[in-house]
């Protein structure tokens, strides 16, 4: 039976919401999830088997590098990754350290998926050897490169020996992302667990909201998997990673609003069941808005040409969705089938003096001492806030995104690192990591010399034929991962085209990095428009206004430069990186853009609710003041779970770790708390133009202002 005063909700949304929160209906819910997670759970556990983490595997099929790739196949079948075998004396190598380097080719030739070893070839120095060993079998290169560390460290006293080349580099980065999962599960669901009990005072009310997110991850990663088997979905160890975090984040901060809500309800409704209805009925609608704000501006990657980063919107909408799938239906079932007893000790009683509005605002002292100071100086918080912002979009001229070279890519130095290193000391900078240009056969002889007589080329192999066609291997002077390599390359893919009837293409390491790093700058010149139009367009449908949400895209728009900015003034001169990888703005965009929007309708959509009945200046006080804890808690176990990434040994990670983290504190802590509300109070009702409830509302009196402003003091 409802409360005096408070009507059952009713309509298509009612009925949808009355189905986790039934006397019955709850049961079946359970049920049908412990039927999904049972079929597809097992699932999950193989997402890392469809994992792709080489560059070549992100570019689309018309990149340059990727069709030379596609040629290659004309002269072997077989896909070679090479490793570099690097030993090193600084004294000068000795006949001992020559034997050493001799006796391995024979073990080495032994290894899984390893073709002829050759070498070892010294340097011009006399205090280096090198060895290529060529893999074929990339299902057990990790096997391979940790069999061949064990090989070559039973070296002579003094004498350094380190894996190297595409292969250990490759084979090192794919270690790490192999731990990412279980270590991100574990940090993400510690910090969830210690700020739950923090925000509920419960020990065991947490429990709830964590199996929900753990069921909604499981579901998310079966549904990945699945796209990633059967639709050609790219998946590597970063969205793999990002799925994780965003999935508990996410999970956990829908829970946290609706738990308040339902608590809220429980003080006004004798039976759960109700009291959940009205809470689903009423923050259901903007948590279904803020999943379908974010999944939407997510799936907008998929236009991207870069396939890692148009893979990452399909994983990434699957994780927010499945997370509103177990908030909305799991959740829900679970605590009213446990019922009351969960909030213990603090266990939210039937109280007919919760009917009355005011009562229950007085509880939230000080988001009601927020909402006064918003009503008391409204221009003079924003243009405190909106300065401040400002002074932090400064730091945006220390952000280089112009990608990472392969020591960038680490936080520590792995041993592809250090052999990368010694190369670099002893042999031309790209020994190892082969430029390849492919042209027809029948320009051979102009093409090579045109290669040999481009700056910046050390070497150039024999030529091989494949039927009409003639390939070149090209050493280059300066390391593969440098601009100066990518330079080098631009140059060459000129003067290629220029060989008459050469017809020739330039691929490898090098051509494949400057690829991924123009199709990155293309995403972000398209994308980030796109998303900011979609995102608007859900603006405007949800809170049927045009002045509204673009006050809230604004907001969000300078939060997101003043994060970005303060990142990279960190990541430069706090953190020491060299820089970030070309996609990382535009990933920082999508997702501060749109869990900052996230926030922003948690608050404009109560305050539109309060509106309707108080009039908007006092509709902004009364929902700055009920939503604010519950908002800035979500905000920060959503930046914590982020922060998460920062734990980890790469720095791409840390980096969008960092960025998120910062930026959505940022966003709840001064858009959401003070510079929105300030804006929309002192614009009062014209917010919601051009609706009825723009019209709707004169501006009240002096005295009645004040009266309301004491009401929430």
């Amino acid at each position: 039976m409802a409360a005096p005063g408070h009507k059952p909700p009713g309509g298509v949304w009612a009925r949808l919401t009355a189905l986790p929160t039934g006397s019955r209906s709850k049961w079946a819910v359970l049920a049908i999830w412990i039927v999904l997670l049972m079929v597809l759970g097992p699932m999950a556990g193989k997402l890392g088997e469809v994992e792709e983490n080489d560059d070549a595997a992100w570019l689309p099929a018309g990149a340059e590098s990727t069709r030379v790739a596609e040629l290659e196949k004309r002269f072997s079948d077989e896909e070679m990754v090479p490793a570099v075998i690097v030993y090193e004396r600084p004294s000068g190598i000795t006949p001992q350290d020559r034997a050493k380097a001799q006796a391995d080719l024979e073990a080495l030739s032994k290894l899984p998926g390893a073709r002829q070893p050759q070498g070892p070839i010294p340097s011009q120095d006399g205090t280096a050897l090198q060895t290529l060993v060529p893999f074929t079998d990339p299902d057990h290169l990790i096997d391979a490169v940790d069999q061949a560390r064990d090989v070559v460290k039973r070296a002579p006293p003094g004498l350094n020996v380190h894996v190297t080349g595409p292969a250990g580099g490759l084979a090192d980065m794919i270690k790490v992302f192999e731990t990412i999962d279980g270590f991100l599960l574990l940090a993400a669901g510690l910090v969830v667990i210690v700020l739950l009990l923090l925000i509920y005072r419960s020990p065991v009310l947490w429990l709830i909201p964590v199996l929900s997110a753990l069921a909604a991850l499981g579901l998310a990663q079966s549904v990945v998997y699945l796209l990633a088997e059967y639709a050609d979905l790219t998946v590597n160890g970063q969205s793999a990673g990002i799925l994780t975090v965003l999935v508990f984040g996410v999970a956990t901060d829908y829970a946290l609003l609706l738990v308040a809500r339902y608590r809220e309800e429980l003080h006004r409704h004798p039976d759960r069941h109700e009291a959940m209805a009205f809470a689903l009925h009423r923050a259901g609608p903007a948590i279904v808005a803020s999943a379908g704000t974010v999944s939407l501006g997510l799936l907008c990657l998929m236009v991207a040409e870069l396939n890692s980063t148009a893979g990452l919107g399909p994983v990434a909408a699957a994780g927010v969705i499945t997370a509103l799938l177990s908030m909305t239906t799991l959740l829900p079932a679970l605590l009213v089938i446990f019922g009351r007893w969960l909030f213990w000790p603090l266990i939210p009683r039937y109280d007919a003096a919760y009917l009355d509005p005011e009562a229950y605002e007085r509880e939230h002292g000080f988001w009601a001492r927020i909402a006064a100071l918003v009503g008391r100086r409204p221009r003079l918080l924003a243009g405190v806030a909106t300065v401040m912002l400002a002074g932090m979009t400064l730091g945006l001229g220390s952000l280089k995104a112009e990608g990472l070279s392969d020591a960038g890519q680490f936080v520590d130095k792995p041993d592809s690192i250090v052999g990368a290193e010694i190369m670099a000391r002893h042999y031309p900078g790209g020994s190892g990591s082969p430029t390849i240009v492919i042209g027809n056969a029948a320009a051979a002889a102009p093409l090579a010399e045109t290669i040999r007589g481009t700056a910046g080329v050390a070497a150039v192999s024999e030529p091989r034929t494949a039927g009409d066609l003639v390939r070149y291997e090209v050493t280059l002077r300066d390391r593969a991962d440098s601009q100066d390599a990518r330079d080098t390359v631009e140059r060459l893919r000129t003067t290629v085209d220029a060989v008459p009837a050469a017809d020739a293409k330039v691929g490898g390491i090098t051509a494949t990095t400057l690829d991924v790093n123009r199709a990155a700058f293309r995403d972000n010149l398209v994308i980030i428009p796109i998303v900011l139009v979609v995102v608007f367009g859900i603006l405007v449908a949800l809170l049927r206004s045009l002045v509204a949400p673009l006050l809230m895209m604004a907001t969000v728009g300078l939060s997101f430069l003043a994060a970005l900015g303060a990142s990279g003034w960190v990541f430069r001169h706090v953190f020491g990186f060299e820089g970030a990888d070309a996609g990382f703005p535009l990933l920082a965009f999508i997702f501060l853009v749109a869990l900052g929007v996230d926030y922003n309708i948690f608050l404009m959509h109560r305050v539109r609710e309060e509106s309707q009945q108080l009039g908007t200046r006092r509709g902004v006080l009364r929902g700055l003041t009920v939503t604010g804890g519950v908002i800035t808690s979500a905000g920060v176990v959503l930046a914590a779970t982020f922060a998460a990434l920062t734990t980890l040994p790469l720095v791409s990670m840390v980096e969008m770790g960092f960025v998120v983290a910062f930026g959505v504190l940022l966003d709840t802590i001064v858009v959401r708390s003070l510079l929105l509300p300030a804006l929309s109070y002192d614009l009062g009702r014209r917010i919601w133009a051009p609706s009825g409830l723009a019209r709707r509302e004169a501006r009240p009196a002096p005295e009645e202002e004040q009266r309301a402003l004491q009401s929430v003091g």
